[in-house]
């Protein structure tokens, strides 16, 4: 009997144990699950992680689609690779006359002396090969073509005397002129595999959204001063090389710069062109500028003195002017200040109501 008794005692300590181990473990389980989640500072970190998580996976997938889009731009011909030894030595003398241009046409020039001392590659970057950078991918697929500025169709002599006489600011070359013929050579090879018609990927300059307000000069000579000015300099003058025949940093105003008739004289066009150019390294890949930056400082450099041009045979048919051509008449009734500056959305949707009528 006492040995039952003791078996009983014995069981029900174990019972109770057991019962207290259960439901401490219970309540452990309510404590730890209540604390996790309900707990700001720990929930966080698993919402922290997963947000972390998503913006590598975001990121990631971004990169992919960059690098392939990259992949697909425009890419120039080698001209090493010619083995017609008279061809040949044409483009490689038109591609030395771009990179080199003030050398052969500047005021110390060997061969003329027409322009102002830039040379081409100044605007047309990497000898006209540049994705984004102004490059020459698309010029032999689509000239001769019709351009609202002159109101005729042209052909790529035109285009290349256009730059001499506005970014140079300087005096056109005769279509039968040995420099001419080789600019004109290397430009058709290297946008030889481009298929007529076509806009090769990654040509000219990008085209950059409209801001919802005026571009702005102050804010502008901001960035200039932080970002521009060591290579360009303060005054904005640029760099000549050590043999002064050609700038290693061309000015940006002034009277050795573009003049007004220039197509980066359209801030539009500035700003596209320095996001994915400027400063000096900037890519595609790795801009340096916002776009934001990229206007503004489109209106700082633009509104600053240079050479005028004439340009009262440009635009024959006022309603084609871009919406940022500085100077008037319009076919609207915006000022030249906000053609200059912007908004340039309010115009823009007033040109294609006008096109409707």
């Amino acid at each position: 009997m006492d040995k039952d008794t003791n078996n009983t005692k014995r069981f029900i300590f174990l019972a109770k144990r057991l019962t207290m181990l259960f439901t401490t473990a219970i309540f452990l389980v309510i404590f730890l699950f209540s604390f996790l989640f309900f707990h700001s500072s720990i929930s966080s970190w698993f919402e922290n992680d997963s947000k972390e998580m998503d913006s590598l996976y975001v990121d990631a997938k971004k990169k992919v689609i960059l690098q392939n889009e990259i992949a697909g731009f425009w890419k120039a011909p080698d001209i090493s690779l010619v083995t017609d030894d008279v061809l040949k030595e044409q483009l490689e003398y038109g591609k030395d006359l771009i990179s080199h241009t003030a050398k052969y046409l500047g005021p110390n020039g060997s061969v003329k002396k027409i322009t102002n001392g830039m040379s081409c590659s100044n605007c047309h970057l990497d000898a006209g090969t540049k994705p984004w950078g102004n490059n020459y991918g698309s010029v032999f697929s689509t000239y001769p073509k019709m351009r609202g500025r002159s109101g005729q169709i042209e052909g790529i002599y035109k285009r290349i005397n256009d730059c001499l006489e506005r970014s140079l600011n300087g005096e056109h070359l005769n279509e039968e002129d040995k420099e001419m013929k080789a600019m004109i050579a290397y430009i058709e090879y290297i946008g030889k595999d481009v298929p007529k018609g076509e806009d090769a990927k990654g040509s000219g300059i990008y085209d950059l959204e409209f801001l919802d307000r005026a571009a702005d000069p102050v804010k502008g000579k901001l960035i200039y001063d932080a970002k521009c000015a060591s290579c360009h300099q303060v005054d904005g003058q640029g760099i000549l090389a050590e043999d002064k025949k050609e700038y290693t940093y061309p000015p940006l105003w002034g009277t050795n710069s573009y003049n007004s008739g220039a197509g980066l004289y359209r801030i539009s066009r500035f700003a596209g062109y320095v996001k994915y150019n400027m400063p000096l390294g900037a890519t595609y890949e790795n801009p340096q500028l916002s776009d934001e930056e990229s206007w503004d400082l489109a209106a700082y450099v633009d509104n600053l003195p240079r050479p005028s041009k004439d340009l009262s045979k440009d635009w024959p048919n006022i309603s084609k002017k871009a919406v940022d051509h500085p100077f008037g008449p319009f076919s609207d009734d915006f000022t030249e200040t906000q053609h200059k500056f912007g908004p340039f959305k309010p115009i823009k949707e007033q040109k294609k109501k006008d096109e409707k009528k």
